[in-house]
């Protein structure tokens, strides 16, 4: 059995708005944190001790980390103890999983693969990701013993798990540290393996389990909340047609002492809602019913936003005014408020969709972003108090703290489509 070696130091292996808090906070507890990412960019920018995404406190941790010597960033994989991925998982084609991200950081780490070191995947992934990585390395490496269901624990070199995050935007830093944490190890010494590694700065229980289980509690947490979502944009939809306020509805129906419904929106975006449940769906297609129709229920929603939009628009040319003199302000293209995320946003998806189909004059208001993605840069980013004066017509996508008394300043001209409650927060 080859002797475990003390976690000195640890390489995370993306360093993007989980990977880059998460080795932050093991350079915080004077851990030696080797940082890979492929984008030249974010590694120079944290070489500088600064950041190059926004989550509150992250930059001061980060800048300190630097300075004292126990952070630095590289665009190639570096021997260490142990090894974190956290790339991207999107998925292609009809939903299908694309794990090629994963593939290639097991890959590159492979050949610098030492007996003793321990690979942790915190990627969200289909179930059974972490026994293919297993195969990606194994098939790099046969020099190394990895774990196999003929092999036990003593006749291991390179420990694997998965360890998903389960963290809030906007509050990183504190829930990293804070909450609970699934240690699914292939095998129980992987998993005390993993557990070593995250005591490091994990207050929170670690509770364990194995890969497969781990794997499908993390998509499970987020289908949960993706159905619970669905049911309030459902209702939305449902209100609208019966001409009822669903905000009051909503309202009243949480007095019951057993209800608790959420706000219904634009959509759901991020990396996470937006993209899991469709793992399972994607593995159990027959069973997976429910999470398929929260699923199609949620991606249905900015398109009925955008026919709202446009009935606006339509409201307006009837009046007599040409669509090319009307100016409409989507308010928020994050996918959620007070942050700068626009991954899977359905407010940015809106945008496009409407930039794209009108001849309308479109302004964009994200407090949260300086330049708008390539995808639609050729439109005007503009400030809160520039899109009230000028728009006929304003769109209240996400409830960003800038936009909570925004309709007193609207003239009584003004249009409003608010699909988020902007009266009800």
């Amino acid at each position: 059995m080859s002797k475990q070696k003390k976690i000195s130091t640890v390489s995370v292996i993306g360093l993007g708005y989980i990977g880059l808090p998460t080795a932050a906070m093991f350079a915080s507890r004077k851990v030696k944190v080797i940082g890979v990412d492929i984008n030249q960019h974010a590694v120079e920018t944290i070489n500088r001790g600064e950041i190059h995404i926004v989550e509150p406190d992250l930059d001061m941790v980060v800048s300190a980390a630097v300075k004292e010597g126990y952070l630095r960033a590289v665009t190639m994989p570096e021997p260490a103890d142990a090894f974190l991925i956290a790339v991207p998982t999107p998925f292609k084609g009809d939903h299908e999983p694309d794990l090629s991200y994963v593939r290639a950081a097991a890959e590159a780490i492979a050949p610098i693969l030492e007996k003793g070191n321990i690979v942790i995947l915190e990627s969200t992934s289909p179930v059974g990701t972490t026994e293919k990585m297993v195969q990606w390395m194994a098939a790099a490496r046969p020099d190394l013993r990895f774990p196999s269901e003929d092999r036990v624990d003593q006749d291991m070199d390179v420990h694997i798990a998965y360890c998903p995050e389960r963290v809030l935007p906007g509050h990183v830093i504190r829930e990293l540290v804070e909450n609970d944490r699934i240690i699914g190890g292939l095998t129980t010494d992987c998993a005390k393996r993993a557990a070593d590694v995250y005591r490091v700065f994990v207050e929170g229980e670690l509770l364990f389990t194995n890969a497969r289980t781990a794997e499908m509690a993390k998509l499970t947490e987020n289908a949960f909340r993706d159905v619970n979502i669905a049911f309030a944009n459902e209702l939305s939809l449902i209100s609208e047609k019966l001409d009822i306020n669903v905000w009051e509805l909503i309202k009243l129906a949480n007095h019951h002492p057993r209800v608790n419904i959420l706000q219904p929106g634009c959509g759901v975006g991020g990396h996470c809602i937006a993209v899991d449940p469709w793992f399972i769906v994607n593995k159990s297609p027959l069973e997976a019913q429910l999470i398929r129709t929260a699923r199609e229920v949620n991606d249905h929603k900015p398109d009925w936003v955008l026919d709202k939009v446009n009935e606006a628009v339509a409201a307006f040319a009837a009046t007599g005014r040409e669509e090319a003199s009307i100016t409409v302000a989507l308010f928020g293209l994050a996918f959620k408020p007070n942050i700068d995320d626009l991954r899977e946003s359905p407010a940015l998806q809106i945008a496009k969709k409407f930039a794209a189909q009108t001849r309308a004059t479109l302004l964009l208001v994200e407090p949260n972003i300086e330049i708008l993605p390539t995808t639609i840069a050729t439109q005007q980013l503009v400030s809160v108090d520039d899109a009230i004066s000028q728009a006929d017509v304003v769109v209240l996508l996400v409830n960003h703290r800038e936009f909570f008394d925004i309709k007193s300043k609207l003239n009584a001209e003004t249009r409003v489509v608010d699909v988020v409650g902007i009266d009800a927060a």
